[in-house]
């Protein structure tokens, strides 16, 4: 156990700092080490730990119940390539006037992309039909 002013002139002796680790501990623990070289330090672990860190965040792909076939594959490749990166997409299918009336094709569709994205997603909310709208979520699996 040492005295406060002698850890002090220790620390000066070395040109470091008197850092006090576990303050509530009995007797007190302090340690002699570069303060400003142990915050870059922390900062940096901080910064390449956040790197690391990959943000899910939600894709929209907008169809309607007449899309074309082509134009249906390509927004299905976006989603998909939306998915390998492990993002979560949602599908929402517009209807417009009379389009109401035949819901059951929007219904179709959405179950032809939930099958044909099967092999890299997962349903994360299954279709449902909001005032002119239905939307479904899909997620990455694994």
């Amino acid at each position: 156990m040492v005295t406060i002013d002698e850890g002090l002139a220790r620390a000066r002796e070395t040109g470091l700092d008197l850092v006090e680790v576990s303050p509530n501990s009995e007797p007190p623990v302090c340690r002699v080490m570069d303060y400003g070289k142990w915050l870059y330090e922390q900062k940096r672990k901080d910064k390449l730990a956040a790197k690391k860190q990959h943000v899910v965040t939600l894709k929209e792909i907008r169809l309607r119940p007449e899309i074309d076939k082509h134009d249906q594959e390509i927004k299905i490749n976006h989603a998909r390539e939306f998915l390998v990166k492990g993002n979560k997409v949602q599908f929402t299918m517009m209807f417009r006037g009379r389009e109401m009336q035949h819901a059951d094709q929007g219904y179709a569709l959405i179950k032809e992309i939930v099958t044909i994205l099967e092999p890299v997603s997962k349903v994360e909310r299954n279709p449902l039909m909001l005032g002119k709208r239905i939307t479904l979520v899909l997620g990455p699996k694994g």
